[in-house]
């Protein structure tokens, strides 16, 4: 259906989906755009619904378009509140309900689904958060006092426990892993951070897993593989995301971890690209695929995947340091680059402190920075890993930062 207005078709009204979206009509883009959404809700911001809007008070707004602006500023019709059930790459067709949306490009930013407890979908006060509506229910039961159980400490459930503590409410966090965000930070770095639940009061126990969830109707406690059973009125279950993909299945599109792209975001399928939490790529900066579940991955490529789709001939490849903060305890953490390291040293701070720098090193090269209170530091070494700057003149560059003081581990 290809004409001389090409139709721009967005599935996914997410963050990726909404940049998709405004970079089309930014880049001159006057066909017909359709943004597909599984939620009723208007594209909103995901990070603040496990961070400031789990504090008491007024929940901040994280809607980021009113319903006028995407309509009628950005000429965008919004197909919300169904998701779509299935793509033919042949004909060109994504379809919704019972509708079939023609495209001549197409972006998929459906973005990733909350991992589930065995059983809480049977109970009720067990919750992932992943959802505005999510949000909600975990914030209601906040407000009520609940007990709170966590169940996972990755940076979500994490941010969960320091929302209960902030409140005053007794919290723990069950970690089947002995060392919390391995995967994450690495394991050196992964205990520093978890430092901050003893700090803060919160019960962390890690290396055991949960046995089962107890209650009728309503959940009233969780049973570790121990024997240990911990009361509860609030389980949050903190455990990773899955890819959208199940309704790609029989769309000829490779699905691996997410859907595979090559530098470009192109999927192999004509006019399809991929954006966000659910696009599996080759960063040129980092060796084999990736797939990035950050703020920042998503707004930069739903950016570069609507210009490259509407533009496929003057593609550009996708290379970009990944980035993430996590805010627990009024501390803030952030990490550029990949966690994979042959070594890693702290160049500026404290650990014990709770406030440093450590760089991360694979081969002769930095490629990754963590920091833990140091806010004004850590883009600049995003900009070094960036230039593929060597480990011996990153460490030269660490201690020459004005900044810089007597690193303690």
């Amino acid at each position: 259906m290809t004409s001389s207005r090409p139709r721009l078709v967005v599935v996914g009204a997410s963050l990726a989906g909404l940049r998709a979206v405004e970079a089309a009509r930014r880049h001159g883009h006057d066909g017909p755009i359709t943004l597909v959404g599984a939620e009723e809700h208007l594209p909103y911001d995901r990070p603040p619904l496990s961070k400031a809007y789990l504090e008491s008070g007024e929940p901040p707004v994280v809607q980021f378009r009113d319903e006028s602006y995407l309509r009628e500023q950005l000429g965008v019709e919004l197909v919300l509140g169904l998701p779509a059930s299935a793509l033919d790459t042949e004909a060109r067709t994504v379809l919704v309900g019972e509708r079939p949306i023609g495209y001549d490009a197409l972006v998929i930013a459906t973005g990733a689904r909350a991992r589930q407890l065995p059983g809480g979908e049977q109970l009720a006060g067990v919750h992932t958060l992943r959802t505005l509506d999510d949000a909600l229910a975990v914030r209601a039961a906040l407000d009520a006092g609940a007990r709170t159980v966590v169940v996972g400490a990755g940076f979500i459930g994490s941010e969960v426990a320091s929302g209960a503590r902030r409140r005053g409410l007794p919290v723990t966090i069950v970690e089947v892993l002995p060392t919390p965000l391995v995967r994450a930070v690495g394991t050196r770095m992964g205990a520093a951070c978890s430092a901050l639940h003893q700090a803060h009061g919160t019960d962390l126990r890690c290396g055991v897993a949960v046995d089962t969830l107890l209650g009728n109707g309503r959940v009233e406690a969780v049973r570790l593989v121990d024997g240990t059973v911990l009361p509860a009125d609030l389980v949050v279950a903190g455990i990773g995301a899955s890819p959208q993909t199940d309704w790609l299945a029989g769309s000829g599109l490779t699905i691996d971890n997410g859907v595979l792209c090559d530098e470009t975001l192109w999927t192999g399928a004509p006019g399809v690209y991929a954006a966000g939490d659910v696009a599996r790529w080759p960063n040129p900066l980092f060796p084999g695929h990736m797939r990035v579940e950050h703020w920042t991955n998503a707004a930069e490529q739903g950016t570069l995947a609507a210009t490259n789709a509407l533009n496929p001939d003057d593609a550009k490849p996708h290379e970009s340091v990944p980035y993430f903060w996590s805010d627990w305890y009024d501390h803030r953490i952030q990490f550029v680059g990949v966690p994979q390291a042959d070594e890693v040293q702290v160049v500026w701070g404290s650990v014990d402190e709770h406030r440093f720098v450590a760089l991360y090193r694979q081969g002769d090269r930095v490629t990754g920075a963590l920091a833990v209170n140091g806010a004004r530091e850590i883009m600049k070494y995003r900009i070094q890993i960036s230039r593929r700057t060597s480990w011996a003149d990153a460490l030269t560059f660490a201690a020459g930062r004005p900044a810089a003081t007597p690193a303690s581990a």
